[in-house]
């Protein structure tokens, strides 16, 4: 088969959904040579075809649009709407993939959507400006008019089928998974040297990822106060810290929490690493040192710091809502997300027990084993085949 693919995020290796099809590409075009896949970018950003999209069987083609040098959001929408579809169908396509909630309205081929989530329509403070609600209603009725729609959990399945009236037979879960990278570190000299790079105490509890209002930080910032406060926590003579790792906000808001002046006002100033920015390479010793990682977040379609840290062999505290349960499984403790007592008494109980801690570890390198890129990319391959022999 001939696959289009719509590549809009292959080069922003930041983001989720860049990060989701660097894997997804790199693993379908070691799985086999029969299929063809069709990268279609929008040409005004510069891409560089990497090793994998260097074969035969995977080429790069650039798409203008009309609105190039006038607006970005424009320019997306006639990419994602028009030119991709328009292209698909002029070169003979059998197969589109979109993975990203941005399926064309009027499919021109047989049409495949991953849609990761849908937090604009279930969190009310990410719905966003008139015109961004205008966008979701378009993509959400492009979305039913895709042969299949993949997402990450059978959470966002749930919500898929509820929120978008899809039947749950083209709602197909396909879970992700992390970076080889992600596996325990052992190496002494490793894990002191990441601790001399960030400032890092011996003993420490993790936070990794956005600060954004969902990740729910200052709620993790309440319960370790209460933590450090009533009970004094100490562990083999020495505090306990919580290490807070990621891009801060450059400047405070509602959506945006900044840390910082909560850190202050709860007086635990002392007890609280900010690490800033950490590159992918940092980020298993990081995960490897920690006693647990503590990962409040309201909502996820998936969650991909939990499971690196499972991966890490580091026991995880997180919230019982979305997909986290699915992720987590027997390698860490589910709580409420708005209960401040339950998770710090869910952290006191994990730093006190080792013997916990290391069934935990044990438990979640095992679950985190049951996910692998090249699962994601065979169980993608086996919908773009049951799409195409269906339409044939």
């Amino acid at each position: 088969m001939r696959i289009g693919i719509n590549a809009f995020y292959l080069g922003a290796v930041t983001t989720g959904s860049g990060q989701y099809i660097n894997h997804l590409i790199r693993r379908l075009t070691r799985l086999e040579d029969e299929n063809e896949y069709v990268l279609v970018h929008a040409s005004r950003f510069t891409l560089q075809a990497s090793g994998d999209s260097q074969r035969v069987s995977c080429t790069l083609q650039p798409v203008p649009t009309p609105f190039d040098s006038i607006s970005e959001d424009l320019a997306k929408l006639w990419f994602e709407q028009v030119a991709f579809p328009r292209l698909c169908r002029r070169q003979g396509l059998e197969i589109a993939h979109v993975p990203y909630f941005a399926s064309p309205l009027f499919p021109s081929i047989p049409t495949v959507v991953t849609v990761h989530d849908l937090i604009p329509m279930l969190l009310p403070a990410y719905r966003g400006s008139v015109l961004v609600r205008l966008y979701t209603r378009l993509v959400a009725a492009a979305a039913r008019k895709a042969d299949m729609v993949l997402t990450d959990s059978q959470a966002s399945q749930q919500d898929i089928v509820r929120l978008l009236g899809i039947p749950a037979e083209r709602v197909c879960v396909i879970y992700l998974a992390v970076d080889d990278i992600y596996r325990p570190v052992l190496d002494e000299h490793r894990l002191t040297e990441t601790r001399r790079k960030y400032g890092l105490p011996e003993n420490y509890l993790l936070y990794l990822g956005g600060f954004d209002r969902r990740k729910n930080v200052p709620t993790l910032l309440k319960a370790f106060a209460q933590l450090a406060k009533d009970s004094g926590f100490e562990i083999r003579d020495s505090e306990i810290f919580l290490v807070i790792a990621g891009r801060l906000p450059e400047k405070g808001s509602s959506f945006f929490p900044d840390p910082r002046p909560i850190v202050q006002r709860l007086g635990i100033g002392g007890q609280v690493v900010f690490t800033g920015w950490v590159p992918e390479e940092d980020k298993p010793a990081l995960y490897s040192g920690a006693r647990a990682l503590v990962f409040p977040s309201l909502y996820e379609g998936f969650g991909l710091p939990p499971l690196e840290a499972l991966a890490c062999g580091t026991p995880v505290i997180a919230s019982n809502r979305g997909s986290l349960p699915e992720i987590v499984g027997d390698g860490g403790v589910l709580v409420e997300p708005d209960d401040v007592e339950g998770l710090a008494a869910a952290m006191e109980k994990l730093l006190a027990d080792d013997d916990l801690r290391t069934n935990l570890r044990q438990k979640g390198l095992a679950h985190a084993a049951r996910f692998s890129w090249e699962k994601t990319a065979r169980e993608t391959l086996a919908v773009y085949q049951e799409v195409g022999e269906y339409k044939r």
